[in-house]
């Protein structure tokens, strides 16, 4: 799918992978907001904020690596949502892959919005109660079963 809009989100991950922080910042707005909770400040504002965590971001990772599953583009074609396949390598040679989504929207071709969504549950006391709540079903499935394991073997 080659889109402006396309074209501007893959230039970006691109960008991104090849640690180039002006490039990035060109593709911007300058009030755009990056929200993604692997930084140390999850949402940044505007140029300098996001700038500041770029830098923690590329001084921390050896390699990062995004791959386009899929392309949805709103019909203004001025947003989009994008799934991932996230490929990136830690400084000390870490492999992390894990899915991602991301929403970016955009105005007279700059980025002004660029947030990612990743698969893992909620923080704090809601996440707490999740986790305590999928152990009890593991453990009424498990007592139901006459304690064999489920296996996902076919999927």
């Amino acid at each position: 799918m080659d889109t402006p809009l396309h074209d501007l989100i893959q230039q970006t991950f691109r960008s991104v992978e090849r640690k180039e922080l002006n490039g990035v910042l060109s593709l911007l707005a300058d009030d755009a907001v990056f929200t993604d909770p692997h930084y140390p400040d999850p949402v940044m504002r505007g140029k300098a904020e996001i700038e500041a965590g770029l830098r923690w971001g590329f001084s921390s990772m050896k390699q990062f690596g995004f791959t386009i599953v899929r392309f949805f583009d709103a019909p203004d074609r001025q947003s989009a949502a994008v799934e991932v396949a996230t490929h990136h390598v830690l400084k000390g040679g870490m492999n992390l892959r894990f899915p991602q989504m991301f929403v970016i929207e955009t105005r007279n071709g700059k980025i002004t919005r660029l947030q990612a969504f990743e698969p893992y549950g909620p923080n704090g006391i809601g996440g707490a109660v999740l986790s305590l709540t999928r152990l009890v079903r593991r453990v009424k499935r498990l007592s139901q079963s006459g304690g064999r394991r489920r296996t996902t073997a076919g999927k």
